[in-house]
């Protein structure tokens, strides 16, 4: 038994991911946005670090992504990567205004000991096609992560479970932005669990002995141009479901 080529890498992909998404709201600095305080803390450089996790995670999430579906080779597993992707690129140019424009806005409130200017940061958060995009990708990240976790579960190749609490983790990834610094980093703590577990489930996956690169449908045993063939997961199926 060897274990299946894109397993380890997606593995490693999922656990930096959930990793990231722990630290961003653990490294992210908290204060009233509308004071000096809050000017000082966007300016900081523990600002720009945690929204640098949090992009990098996105990045790394879509990868292991990816990865999952050319492991378990379902078209949902395809699906969900590609909803996944589309959000996270609505997603980003949110956390990169955030990450380089509030940071920069901020600094200048700073240097003036201006708290006023961090008005600016309101108009473009709350912008109708700043707000929309950032929506609409959070949204479609946790369709895909849905997606994902319901073509694990079907696949019989990794524990029905391991995938849950990282679709439940997007799912929650709106709704926590308007939680407590507590509550969202206990969001971010079930990422991490949600990736950690997913990518020991991958690395632990082990090819079958004697790995079909496609399976077959249709009536073979009758005309052969009714049969078509269908990708077929390269991993054996994991304990609990067989």
């Amino acid at each position: 038994m060897t274990a299946v080529p894109p397993a380890r890498p997606t593995a490693l992909s999922l656990v930096g991911a959930g990793i990231l998404f722990l630290l961003y709201p653990v490294v992210r600095p908290y204060s009233d946005e509308t004071s000096a305080a809050g000017a000082q803390a966007m300016a900081s450089s523990a600002w720009m670090a945690a929204h640098l996790f949090a992009v990098a995670g996105f990045i790394l999430l879509t990868l292991g992504l990816l990865g999952l579906y050319l492991v378990l080779g379902q078209r949902l597993a395809l699906r969900a990567a590609i909803t996944a992707w589309i959000g996270v690129g609505l997603t980003l140019p949110y956390y990169g205004a955030e990450m380089f424009g509030l940071n920069v806005i901020a600094g200048r409130a700073v240097r003036d000991r201006d708290a006023s200017l961090l008005q600016l940061a309101d108009q473009f958060r709350y912008g109708p096609a700043a707000i929309t995009m950032f929506g609409a990708g959070l949204v479609l990240l946790a369709v895909g992560a849905v997606m994902a976790a319901v073509a694990v579960w079907r696949s019989g190749a990794l524990p029905r479970w391991s995938s849950v609490p990282l679709a439940a983790g997007f799912v929650l990834f709106l709704p926590q932005f308007f939680g407590t610094p507590a509550l969202r980093m206990a969001h971010g703590a079930l990422i991490a669990v949600g990736g950690v577990w997913l990518g020991l489930a991958l690395w632990r996956a082990r090819r079958a002995p004697f790995p079909q690169t496609a399976e077959w449908t249709g009536d073979q045993e009758g005309s052969n141009a009714s049969a078509k063939p269908r990708r077929a997961s390269s991993i054996e199926p994991s304990p609990d479901r067989r």
